[in-house]
């Protein structure tokens, strides 16, 4: 009876050896994301395609806007790399905390993080030049965002608006800079 004993008195203090460890192992363990964080239950995807033919072979056009923080002339607006080097994957740049995540000979495609205080709406960016002929190139930008956390149609239909004139005149002015000519100020609008 008393090895019984024993040998319940080993496996009671085992018990409350691995019940400890397992609770510290849980304490530790990622805790799932709070009610209201940055997922969204039912996304609704938009894209905008748009590109522009330049007078310039596709190498030199690359050249000339395809740097990462290039964005920060064209767009007329400051951009600095804020960790990693341009044009290496992985690389953030000061516009919106944008991440490198793709690149190729003449394109490359970015994304912003996820942010705890707000939904995620999943942008993402390409910007690519495509040589039409040994003088001429287009370059072509195409954006895809989630916008289900709008208002309304009318507040999504907007907003589609207000980035499409954004990036086509990120793109008259890659194409002004591209060909060797000079930017107009920027619209009173955006400053």
């Amino acid at each position: 009876m008393r090895r019984f004993h024993k040998q319940a008195s080993c496996a009671v203090a085992m018990i409350a050896v691995f019940s400890s460890a397992v609770s510290e192992v849980r304490a530790q363990a990622p805790q799932a994301p709070p009610s209201g964080g940055p997922a969204v239950a039912a996304p609704t995807y938009v894209s905008i395609a748009l590109d522009i033919t330049v007078n310039r072979p596709a190498d030199d056009v690359w050249k000339r806007i395809g740097k990462y923080c290039d964005i920060g002339e064209w767009l007329q607006m400051p951009c600095t790399i804020t960790s990693g080097k341009d044009g290496e994957l992985g690389a953030v740049r000061s516009v919106a905390n944008e991440i490198l995540v793709g690149r190729s000979l003449r394109s490359y495609t970015y994304t912003q993080p996820v942010r705890n205080d707000r939904p995620y709406n999943m942008y993402h960016g390409t910007l690519e030049v495509r040589s039409l002929t040994a003088t001429t190139s287009s370059i072509v930008y195409v954006l895809v965002w989630d916008n289900s956390m709008l208002a309304d149609d009318a507040a999504r239909q907007a907003d589609v608006t207000r980035r499409r004139a954004t990036f086509v005149r990120a793109l008259d002015n890659m194409k002004i800079l591209a060909e060797g000519g000079t930017l107009p100020p920027k619209p009173a609008a955006e400053r």
